[in-house]
């Protein structure tokens, strides 16, 4: 199944920058290993924010619950998640 993730990160102000070094170091790690093995599909940085748009390619919904929890940085994200279907126009063989 295809789903389309909108996350913004909101860091606390009090959080030290030794910390968010650490915390980003290890959520690149972990997005990356997901991207590798295909359950991440595309990512993309909104512009002018600490946002992205992705595409995540998994089982169902409790597989997506159980990556996007995981992620390092969820305890300060902002996440909205829009479930997917092939357009029948799409060109493309690998929408589905």
């Amino acid at each position: 199944m295809l789903f389309q993730v909108e996350m913004t990160v909101k860091l606390p102000p009090d959080m030290s920058a030794e910390q968010a070094t650490n915390i980003k170091a290890t959520e690149k790690a972990y997005s990356q290993g997901l991207q590798r093995q295909g359950k991440w599909r595309h990512l993309w940085r909104v512009a002018g924010s600490y946002s992205n748009v992705s595409i995540f390619d998994v089982k169902d919904n409790a597989e997506l619950h159980d990556l996007v929890s995981n992620l390092p940085l969820f305890p300060y994200m902002d996440i909205s998640v829009k479930p997917l279907c092939r357009h029948p126009s799409s060109v493309r063989d690998d929408d589905s």
